[in-house]
């Protein structure tokens, strides 16, 4: 594990953050159980130097307040399940706010895409871990309905199915395949044209 961190992570409660290692601190709002490190709360990932060569990994919550999705709000969200129907997932970011707890989204296998809905396969579309970018069309009694029908949702961040352990994200080489430029495994998904997040909150 690197002490610089060139971007922000973002993590959810209960998500390996890295393996337990002797130069490894769990600072707060982490746990170790069975070798690793995990996340107990949603937040921003920090890794510290902590002298005698020795880093502090800890979770840190950055100012949050109370944020709920409505009807044509971009979010961020993580698969956490995928069915030949729909896709489960939690949604952890409303347009550029980082929640503090997640909300359940449901994409249903109609509101993938905009075109050629009845040849929609989820499973070459999303996997669990994937994290999307899908907009709000309605609110249901314990959940957020969503779809990535427009070119710029879907998926933005993935990992080879085969190679989670390295944690290096498989880079888009079009918008229905991404590859781990470590293996060159390639894998089906419905990838998302990422755009400036003003112009993605604008097509409303």
């Amino acid at each position: 594990m690197s002490a610089q961190q060139d971007e922000t992570v973002v993590c959810l409660p209960g998500e390996r953050l890295c393996r337990t290692e002797d130069n490894i601190v769990l600072g707060i709002g982490t746990y170790e159980q069975n070798g690793y490190i995990y996340a107990s709360k949603s937040g921003i990932v920090h890794i510290e130097e902590s002298g005698e060569n020795c880093q502090v990994v800890s979770v840190h919550k950055p100012g949050f307040h109370l944020t709920i999705p409505a009807t044509g709000d971009v979010v961020t969200a993580r698969v956490l399940v995928t069915t030949p129907k729909f896709v489960k997932c939690a949604i952890f970011c409303v347009r550029n706010v980082l929640l503090e707890s997640s909300y359940r989204g449901l994409l249903r296998k109609e509101d993938v895409r905009e075109t050629e809905k009845d040849r929609v396969d989820i499973y070459k579309s999303f996997r669990p871990g994937d994290v999307i970018l899908a907009r709000v069309i309605n609110q249901m009694e314990n959940s957020f309905l969503l779809t990535t029908a427009e070119n710029e949702l879907g998926v933005v961040i993935a990992y080879a199915s085969d190679n989670r352990k390295t944690r290096v994200p498989m880079v888009p080489v079009g918008w229905s395949e991404m590859q781990c430029p470590q293996t060159t495994i390639k894998e089906p998904r419905k990838v998302a044209k990422v755009l400036p997040e003003s112009s993605i909150n604008a097509v409303k």
